[in-house]
């Protein structure tokens, strides 16, 4: 992970942490069901803007490492990894 993105990722993963402390402290006070429910949203959202720069930081890094190294086996490893990846984030 490049050494601008992974300080930037943590700090978001922080702020998400106080947001799910949060969300946990909402249910424990029985707060309305919405509020809930669009807090989890944020974080969701939150999650994947994290998760968005780790996809970004891997394509600039790993996959581009992969591609300048001639190295056939290592390409198609990277770009199905990849490709699993934006799979599972099913957008």
């Amino acid at each position: 992970m490049q050494s601008e993105t992974k300080p930037a990722c943590l700090k978001r993963l922080s702020r998400i942490e106080g947001q799910v402390r949060g969300i946990a402290r909402m249910i424990t006070e029985d707060r309305y069901c919405i509020d809930v429910v669009n807090q989890i949203s944020a974080v969701r959202a939150a999650l994947a803007r994290v998760e968005d720069e780790i996809i970004k930081d891997h394509v600039g890094n790993c996959v581009e490492y992969a591609i300048m190294s001639g190295d056939k086996a290592e390409q198609r490893q990277k770009v199905s990894e990849l490709v699993d990846a934006l799979g599972r984030m099913g957008r």
